[in-house]
C-alpha cells in the first residue's frame, strides 16, 4: 500500500492542461467540467475554491488569451498539414491539399472550445506563480507574482 503524499508539488504542465488555478495548482479554473456546453463553457469562479486565488486579476485579463489562442490554433493546423504530409502526400493534382485543409478546418473547429480553456489556463500562468506556501497565507492576502 502507497501512502499519498499531498506536500508535493503538483506538476505545472499538467495543472495548466487541467486547468487548474496556478497558485495551488489543485482548484479548478471553470465551474463546469464540460467544455462543449457552450451556455456556460467559460464560466469561471471569482477565486479558486481551494486556496482563494483571485481568477480575474484586473478587468479584461483575458482579452490576452486571443493571442495564446491564436497560437495554439497554427501549432494545430501545422500539425494537420505535417501529419497529412507524412502519411498521404500533399499535392494539387489529387486535390489531397484540399483534402487536408478541409480536414483541418473540421478538426480546428471541433477543438476550439479545448483550445479557448486552454489558453485562459496558460494566460493566468503566466501571472501567478505557484506557491508552496499558499495553505499558511490568508486568501484576502492574494496577490499576483
Amino acid at each position: 500500500m502507497c501512502a499519498v503524499k499531498d506536500d508535493a508539488r503538483p506538476n505545472a504542465l499538467l495543472s495548466i492542461l487541467n486547468n487548474r488555478c496556478p497558485r495551488c495548482r489543485r482548484g479548478k479554473l471553470f465551474t463546469r467540467s464540460n467544455p462543449y456546453n457552450f451556455g456556460s463553457a467559460m464560466e469561471m469562479p471569482e477565486h479558486c475554491p481551494v486556496c482563494g486565488q483571485k481568477f480575474e486579476l484586473q478587468t479584461g485579463f483575458y482579452f490576452g488569451t486571443g493571442y495564446v489562442s491564436y497560437g495554439l490554433s497554427v501549432a494545430a493546423l501545422a500539425t494537420v498539414f505535417v501529419a497529412w504530409a507524412v502519411l498521404f502526400g500533399l499535392s494539387y493534382t489529387d486535390n489531397s491539399i484540399f483534402w487536408c485543409l478541409g480536414t483541418a478546418i473540421v478538426l480546428l473547429l471541433l477543438i476550439q472550445p479545448l483550445l479557448q480553456r486552454l489558453s485562459r489556463s496558460i494566460w493566468i500562468a503566466f501571472f501567478v506563480r505557484y506557491d508552496q506556501n499558499w495553505r499558511s497565507e490568508k486568501h484576502s492576502q492574494v496577490h499576483p507574482a
